[in-house]
């Protein structure tokens, strides 16, 4: 099949609603500092009501892949479930006039379009509780696939690894990709999603995932060490290749017996770290699709990040294609 997409990327489908927060605020409402908690419908509807004036987008981590990896030129995909209601219509709508492909049908009948509530405290830290909704209701039956077998790259969401439906669309979407030579990546997203699931996404790791990406905290939590160095030497032999992102260290990639650093791109202020970890993937995916070498690759995708976290919001506000091209990538 010839090259449709750049990355399809299978995810929640959410919209963000984000404002600032002060160390106090969160603890007075019981809220853990810089985690991702699921909520119920009636938390969801409590902590919003609490929360100072917001800025509301669409987002979901690999959405926001795919935005970014838009914003680069690329061309992308999207599966995940939203509900037949107004948030839901906002976010196809979104996608869309990204350029991005979006056309799983919407959920008749059942939970909302889900939502997460970001609370940034002034040192650019993100807090969020999501309410999961009709994203979680995503089967093996959405997944497109001929939109799985044309695309270059496709890429997991780890936070629906949390629904057992959504892993048997995993694992479909794997065969798929496989079968016609094309390439699975995954993000295990937060460190909470790695303690629940550690077996599970070793085991998947292992024998399906081309491409990992992972922050240090969550490589730390898979391989249950206190130290880089031995989780990365773990990562290494189980899988091809691998981006651990490490905050204002910059990145390590590992591939096939190599360990190159890429610096971290310097931002004069940071406002709100929502989206460092998607813009990273879709800089590198960008690259890695359009046959960059490893190195640029990384810097592409600590462009993309630094980009996004000199702002509030998790996708890029100016061109990251125009950006590149004046430094030079």
């Amino acid at each position: 099949m010839p090259d449709l997409y750049d990355v399809a990327a299978i995810g929640n489908a959410i919209v963000d609603v984000i404002a600032p927060a002060t160390d106090a605020w969160l603890a007075e409402n019981d809220l853990t500092k810089g985690a991702m908690m699921l909520v119920d419908p009636a938390r969801s509807a409590l902590l919003y009501s609490r929360m100072q004036q917001a800025v509301e987008a669409s987002g979901g981590s690999a959405a926001n892949t795919i935005a970014g990896l838009a914003s680069f030129g690329g061309k992308g995909a999207f599966m995940g479930k939203v509900a037949d209601d107004e948030l839901g219509r906002t976010f196809a709508r979104d996608m869309r006039q990204i350029g991005a492909r979006f056309e799983n049908a919407p959920l008749v009948g059942g939970p909302a379009t889900a939502v997460s509530m970001i609370n940034v405290t002034p040192d650019a830290q993100r807090t969020m509780c999501t309410f999961l909704g009709a994203s979680v209701e995503f089967t093996d039956t959405d997944v497109e696939v001929d939109t799985v077998e044309g695309s270059k790259i496709v890429y997991l969401e780890g936070y629906l690894f949390d629904a057992e439906a959504a892993r048997r669309a995993f694992a479909k979407a794997a065969a798929l990709a496989h079968g016609a030579g094309r390439k699975i990546a995954l993000t295990l997203s937060d460190s909470f999603v790695v303690e629940r699931h550690r077996g599970g996404l070793l085991g998947f790791i292992e024998t399906q995932v081309d491409l990992l990406f992972a922050n240090e905290s969550e490589i730390l939590a898979l391989f249950e060490t206190d130290s880089f160095d031995e989780a990365c030497e773990a990562l290494r032999t189980r899988c091809d290749l691998a981006a651990v992102t490490r905050s204002d260290k910059g990145s390590v990639i590992l591939s096939q017996g190599q360990r190159l650093t890429v610096k971290a791109e310097p931002v004069e202020k940071v406002v709100d770290t929502t989206g460092a970890g998607d813009q990273y993937a879709a800089g590198f995916m960008f690259g890695l699709s359009r046959g960059r070498p490893l190195q640029q690759c990384g810097q592409l995708a600590s462009l993309a990040a630094a980009e996004v976290i000199s702002h509030y919001g998790p996708r890029p506000q100016v061109s990251l294609k125009d950006l590149a091209a004046s430094r030079g990538y």
